[in-house]
């Protein structure tokens, strides 16, 4: 199968279930690297539990995502790699987010057990917040009144990636290197950063990573994958074109009419105000051939002695 590189980009959906899916450890320090866990919250240890998030209606097609898990405190976490923003992709979110709080109560309805759910997206394209530079995005239940006052059985972050810098959270090494981790590794990587093979984690990363692991069959569905994405964006794009030249199209065809109709307003405003005036003047000349004094006439036609002398 010709798929380029020594390696394969870890944000594919073959590639990041097969990395954080299967591999305890290597989810547990992504968590613990990304999440805003207290000091004494640390993550020790990670069950994973079905990703299959299923809707009260049974009619309703299955919601799947990427990655879920539960540690030693009854704590779930779900993480998500988005690779095609969409605006409804965080509905989408919010929904799994709330199954995840429901599925934990069962029938026993004791509510005394439900652990809060912390949602880990990580989003590989710009429409999230287009309107600031900043990549980390943390979002809790918040009294209106008093942010101070928060309710803790909700914890969503959004990571744009695309927006990453080194630099921004420098004091954090483990969420710079994971986020090195998927920002930088590709099909396109020759040289793997030294720092992304002096640790544990993101070593054992990069060997999941190595194309020589996979068979021909998931090669072919890794090319598939982003075949699709690929696909999806252009046509997104394309239809996004379309839309700016229609609007456009009709916009100056508004603008054309509402000039038209300014224009004839105009005229017609004009050519009454002109009609008017030579009216004025008509009616001056004939009261002077009448005889009539040239400040008699000022008085009732509007014009002035000067107008009317120059007649």
């Amino acid at each position: 199968m010709n798929v380029k590189g020594k390696y394969l980009n870890p944000k594919a959906d073959l590639t990041f279930k097969l990395i954080f899916g299967e591999h305890k450890d290597l989810v547990m320090s992504l968590l613990n690297a990304l999440l805003p866990l207290p000091a004494d919250g640390r993550i020790e240890s990670v069950e994973y539990i079905s990703n299959e998030l299923v809707p009260d209606n049974p009619g309703k097609k299955n919601s799947i995502v990427d990655v879920q898990c539960m540690d030693s405190q009854g704590r779930r976490f779900i993480v998500e790699m988005q690779n095609l923003w969409n605006v409804s992709f965080v509905k989408r979110v919010m929904l799994n987010t709330a199954k995840a709080i429901v599925k934990q109560v069962g029938q026993s309805e004791d509510f005394t057990k439900l652990q809060p759910v912390y949602s880990l997206n990580l989003l590989n394209e710009e429409g999230f917040d287009t309107e600031t530079e900043e990549f980390y995005h943390d979002y809790v239940l918040t009294n209106v009144s008093h942010h101070e006052k928060t309710l803790e059985s909700i914890r969503v972050i959004f990571v744009e990636l695309l927006k990453f810098k080194p630099k921004s959270i420098a004091e954090k090494k483990m969420a710079v290197l994971w986020l090195r981790f998927l920002t930088e590794i590709s099909e396109d990587t020759g040289e793997v950063p030294a720092e992304l093979l002096e640790n544990a984690e993101t070593c054992k990363a990069m060997q999941i990573l190595e194309k020589s692991a996979y068979s021909d069959s998931q090669l072919h569905n890794y090319q598939n994958f982003w075949y699709t994405i690929h696909s999806e964006r252009a046509l997104e794009e394309s239809g996004h074109t379309k839309g700016l030249a229609e609007g456009l199209k009709k916009g100056r065809e508004e603008g054309l009419k509402k000039g038209r109709e300014e224009g004839l307003a105009e005229g017609e405003a004009k050519g009454l105000k002109k009609g008017r005036a030579e009216g004025r003047a008509e009616v001056a000349r004939n009261l002077l051939k009448l005889g009539i004094s040239v400040v008699d006439i000022a008085k009732v036609s509007g014009l002035t002695v000067a107008e009317i002398e120059a007649l």
